[in-house]
């Protein structure tokens, strides 16, 4: 049983990890979000959105949602749901093409905080980019022809959210006190999972899930010291687990390709309770928000490994996985 001492030591070596862990994800993440609402003030996002509505026809959606998708990819799921409801009135949709619409945000949103979160890590930004935008077309592509070859979700998508309790419209200084708080929740929750993972450690909790999940982890190339992170990616969200495996790298605890393999999973798929339950009150089905995008992940992550085995590792050192950038 440790003593009164050790415990205090304990917690404020946890304190001091999740500040240096929060304070690598605020560098990155403070002028990244500065920047995008710059965009949003300037209405440029709308700009970026008129490629989209050709791509959207591709998988069965109307153009006008290739908006919905921009925003979520600049900005975040929510500012993306925000435009879906003020256009979702004139343009209805079946629950098919929620899912698909759904599904494309869950696997690609939030691009340029994320996307830097996981080059600091290591992996290639333009992989990553290319990546996450080709999974999101393509599970979007696949869903689309499913769901219309077997006349599966045809009905009226059953839209729960309203613009009201979706979000309002707000000041500059209300959105910065939104985002320091964010700021603010985003350290509370980090702390939460250092915690969490010590005491899962000392109870060997965490050494049986290694064991239970080590077959599939080492299918797709995943090693063991982050497939602990891999599963608080899929489960918190890249940010969390992004956050810690940026600490853990800069300590030179993971190998590169584990990071590259567990960085693409999680990007592919994060935040699979929380994101997916969010998706599915616009009218998505669990088939393809959760199902649907697991089963993607783990394919197209096992394939990469595979692809990767054939290839020499100076092209992957050049084009796929790299070292973390120093602070």
């Amino acid at each position: 049983m440790p003593d009164q001492k050790s415990i205090v030591s304990i917690a404020i070596s946890t304190v001091k990890d999740a500040a240096r862990i929060s304070l690598n994800l605020f560098k990155i993440m403070i002028p990244v979000v500065i920047a995008v609402k710059i965009l949003q003030e300037l209405n440029l996002i709308s700009w970026l959105a008129a490629p989209l509505g050709p791509v959207m026809k591709l998988v069965g959606l109307p153009g006008e949602m290739g908006l919905v998708w921009a925003t979520a990819l600049i900005n975040n799921i929510y500012s993306g749901l925000i435009v879906f409801l003020s256009l979702v009135q004139d343009q209805p949709i079946n629950a098919a093409q929620a899912t698909v619409l759904g599904t494309m945000i869950l696997v690609a949103h939030s691009m340029p905080v994320e996307l830097k979160v996981v080059q600091s890590s290591g992996p290639r930004l333009c992989f990553q980019l290319f990546i996450r935008m080709a999974g999101a077309l393509l599970m979007g592509y696949v869903l689309h022809i499913i769901y219309d070859s077997f006349d599966l979700l045809q009905g009226p998508a059953k839209v729960l959210l309203t613009p009201d309790n979706a979000a309002v419209e707000k000041t500059i200084l209300e959105w910065a006190f939104g985002e320091i708080m964010n700021l603010v929740s985003i350290f509370g929750i980090i702390l939460a999972l250092l915690t969490v993972m010590k005491i899962l450690t000392k109870l060997r909790i965490l050494q049986a899930m290694d064991f239970i999940l080590r077959p599939l982890l080492t299918m797709m190339g995943i090693g063991s010291k982050a497939s602990a992170l891999t599963v608080v990616g899929l489960t918190m969200g890249l940010s969390y687990g992004g956050g810690m495996i940026i600490h853990e790298t800069k300590s030179g605890r993971i190998d590169k390709k584990d990071v590259f393999y567990s960085l693409t999973l999680m990007s592919l798929c994060h935040s699979i309770i929380e994101d997916t339950l969010l998706l599915m009150m616009i009218g998505g089905h669990v088939s393809g928000l959760f199902w649907g995008r697991l089963v993607f992940s783990i394919i197209i992550v096992a394939a990469l490994v595979q692809f990767t085995r054939m290839i020499p590792e100076s092209v992957s050192d050049k084009y796929l996985w790299g070292e973390p950038q120093k602070s």
